[in-house]
């Protein structure tokens, strides 16, 4: 009795002696951190150690200069001249209303709506949708889809947009991060832990003190490199804008893993920023055209036999044979094609005219299949991999980032699931009614979120406003647009020279809203 007495006394006496402990230990913890928190604290308020893109483990820039400056009024933030060789005039205003929901779109060229501009980007379809469900709501959708631009060369944008008040990011990129040469030697013995670790600290500013400063004390530039990264320059220097630039590309499964390594880690460490700033993201899932689009470059596998490559043109041309004649051997062609890409099963130009015959035949899902190998192998990756799609549909579901998924989204309304020029008008870029279909999908989402709450009559009201638009931009948008489409075209298959695809300024002066076809 007495031993049990003993027991519950020294059971109760130990209950705040570990409580006791455990805050002595949270107190010895707070009071070590302390230094750091003030010392970020200090950085905020002094302006110091804005992150930027040193600390990107893969590349970095010569300089990165920011894509929005106020106006002489001090009124308005906008793109500069300078960035409007990659950027169409855009501007929001330096006080953001109180009333205003502000959404920034960061992604490439078909963010900006290319082949045509802006006003008929899905970027400004969505505006003149949110418009119209909530009229007495200020919207502002801004656009900063830049031509050529990678995920690399949009996290910069990213941290400059995070500081203008946004409401909502969006993010629809993965068709240009193979356009630009870059190496990957720096990172070959890096354990991926460290990658987290560097883009985990980048987003306090505190690291960037301390990193510049230590860069100075050992005599290095605070622009260069950590290993010895690659320094791209300012702007987008893609290798198909040089003449012969086609020439450059070839069959390189180390370098085109580092690649989607490196969108990987772009993509997580632009959702985190957005985490961190506590702003929403939408990420978009981008789609490409399958049925109309041949590969850009095929090759070879690199152990094909001289026979093997002989045997495999006799099989490619007996099966072109069997299409040219009066009634074409479906069947007989298709056997010949499948016995040529059994011999080389990474010749892009040979899975596509496969295809193209299982197409032809009606067996879809061979078709698209075979389709889909066509893309993967392009020695010239202009459209997103599918490793890519998988990783932002991964990405979407692990840390929770809402999705609309543009590649399944133009499948379902393709009528056999396989996309191609009903939806986009080359390999990557939407058709107008494309751009309005990703809108139609965005403000969906945004009142599945609770984030808009339309009134009645909001769909006829919102096709009555998209036509409004579409024929208040006149014929000469649309004929601008097909002619830079026929330019892009030829850019894509490598024969412009040194001609740049970018915003031309002879198109309609730009407005807040946007367009849709006549």
């Amino acid at each position: 009795m007495v031993a049990n007495k003993t027991q519950q006394t020294d059971t109760h006496e130990s209950l705040p002696n570990r409580r006791r402990r455990w805050v002595l230990r949270c107190v010895a913890v707070a009071i070590g951190l302390a230094p750091f928190v003030l010392f970020e604290v200090v950085c905020v308020a002094m302006g110091w150690g804005r992150p930027d893109l040193s600390v990107d483990p893969f590349v970095g820039f010569h300089a990165v200069n920011p894509l929005f400056v106020l106006n002489v009024q001090g009124d308005r933030y906008e793109i500069p001249m300078s960035r409007q060789d990659y950027f169409r005039p855009e501007s929001f205003a330096a006080d953001k209303p109180a009333d205003e929901y502000r959404v920034f779109c960061l992604g490439g060229s078909t963010v900006q709506g290319r082949p045509f501009a802006i006003e008929t980007s899905f970027t400004s379809w969505l505006e003149l949708s949110l418009q119209v469900a909530e009229p007495h709501r200020s919207w502002e959708v801004i656009n900063c889809g830049g031509v050529s631009y990678a995920t690399y060369r949009l996290i910069p944008i990213l941290q400059e947009v995070l500081e203008h008040q946004p409401d909502l990011i969006i993010l629809y990129t993965g068709h240009n991060e193979f356009l630009e040469d870059r190496t990957f030697d720096h990172i070959k013995s890096r354990h991926e832990w460290v990658n987290h670790a560097i883009a985990a600290a980048s987003n306090f500013r505190s690291f960037h003190v301390l990193r510049n400063g230590w860069m100075w004390v050992s005599n290095r530039g605070s622009s260069e490199p950590f290993n010895e990264r690659p320094l791209l320059p300012t702007e987008v220097d893609a290798s198909l804008d040089q003449r012969g630039g086609l020439e450059a590309y070839h069959r390189d499964e180390g370098w085109r893993e580092n690649i989607i390594e490196q969108y990987q880690f772009n993509l997580r460490r632009m959702i985190e920023l957005t985490q961190t700033a506590g702003v929403p993201m939408i990420l978009i899932n981008p789609v490409s055209n399958l049925r109309d689009c041949p590969p850009f470059k095929a090759e070879y596998r690199n152990d094909l036999s001289t026979e093997e490559l002989r045997q495999w043109e006799s099989l490619c041309s007996r099966a072109r044979e069997q299409l040219k004649q009066a009634v074409p051997d479906i069947g007989e062609a298709t056997r010949l094609w499948e016995q040529a890409c059994e011999l080389d099963p990474q010749h892009a130009g040979g899975l596509y005219d496969l295809a193209h015959c299982y197409d032809r035949g009606g067996r879809v899902d061979d078709a698209k299949t075979a389709f889909l190998s066509a893309r993967e192998q392009d020695i010239c990756p202009l459209r997103i991999l599918q490793p890519m799609n998988d990783a932002v549909r991964e990405l979407s579901t692990e840390m929770d980032i809402p999705l609309v998924d543009a590649q399944e989204l133009f499948e379902r309304e393709t009528p056999d699931g396989i996309v191609d020029g009903l939806w986009l008008l080359d390999h990557v870029h939407p058709s107008i009614r494309g751009h309005q279909l990703l809108a139609d999908a965005l403000a969906a989402l945004l009142v599945s979120l609770d984030k808009v709450h339309p009134q009645d009559e909001w769909i006829q009201d919102r096709q009555r406003a998209y036509q409004e638009h579409a024929d208040s931009l006149g014929d000469p948008y649309y004929v601008k647009g097909m002619e830079r489409l026929a330019v892009l075209n030829k850019w894509a298959r490598g024969r412009t020279g040194e001609v740049r695809l970018r915003p031309d300024e002879s198109l309609s002066a730009p407005s807040n809203l946007g367009g849709t076809s006549p």
